[in-house]
């Protein structure tokens, strides 16, 4: 299925190689308008720290000055760090990893949804999670895993934020090549470019969730079957067992109020 985005404008964090690099050049021969943004900035792209909430402010400025208005966010940007067995790893590093990971992305919705949400037209948000986000993939990666499962909650929460007309969605790479890729890695993870193909599709359609590595669904599911196994054994469903629904107490006060 092919994507057009034409007279459309896209922001990306992230965007001066790997993932960001790569979906940001298929945006552009979609017919997008692309603003990247980078920790450092060169001839094509605009230098911002994402761990500063000023400089994604002043990003979100220059792109509604540049081009008047944003069809699309792409909160890409990430690092890794931290590793090692939990209580051998750096400490600072691992807050690091968060400061990028995790609050980089709350910066950029910070910024960007509520000027997304004053357009009359259309939009979306992706947030870049990872397979991380729904098992532990890499090993003795505490700090990244974490941080990328916090991505994915920060998105679902972020999507009953926001009107109607701003979409909000959890883009989930699986291994692709990309500057975080070890080298012995780098001829085995998936080429940017292909990866960019497989999700602008998803991307264009406004998905949810958006996919790419097939095999996902089966660590995912083990780990699905095994909370499944535990609620079946410890907490079988009953009659009535909404009771202690946080959800259905909210929507009930708000029904009575």
């Amino acid at each position: 299925m092919s994507a057009d985005f034409s007279c459309q404008v896209a922001v990306i964090t992230g965007g001066a190689g790997g993932i960001g690099g790569a979906l940001g050049a298929a945006l552009k021969a979609a017919g997008a308008q692309v603003l990247l943004a980078d920790l450092h900035g060169s001839d094509d792209v605009v230098a911002c720290d994402v761990a500063d909430p000023a400089a994604v402010e002043a990003l979100a400025d220059l792109a509604w000055q540049r081009f008047g208005r944003v069809d699309l966010l792409v909160n890409n940007a990430g690092i890794s760090g931290g590793g090692g067995r939990l209580w051998k790893a750096d400490l600072a590093a691992a807050r690091q990893v968060f400061e990028v990971n995790f609050w980089g992305v709350w910066h950029g919705c910070a910024a960007f949804a509520p000027r997304m949400a004053a357009q009359e037209h259309p939009s979306a948000i992706f947030n870049v999670a990872s397979e991380n986000a729904l098992f532990c993939a890499v090993p003795r990666a505490a700090a990244y895993i974490a941080s990328k499962h916090a991505v994915l909650g920060l998105t679902e929460s972020l999507r009953e934020d926001l009107p109607p007309h701003v979409h909000a969605g959890t883009i989930i790479p699986g291994w692709v090549l990309s500057g975080l890729t070890s080298e012995g890695g780098r001829d085995v993870a998936m080429p940017a470019e292909r990866y960019a193909e497989i999700i602008l599709p998803q991307i264009a359609a406004r998905e949810r969730f958006v996919v790419s590595h097939a095999y996902n669904v089966v660590p995912m599911g083990e780990r699905t079957e095994a909370l499944e196994a535990a609620f079946a054994r410890s907490a079988p469903r009953y009659d009535g067992d909404i009771e202690y629904d946080v959800r259905a107490y909210i929507a009930r006060l708000r029904s009575e109020g």
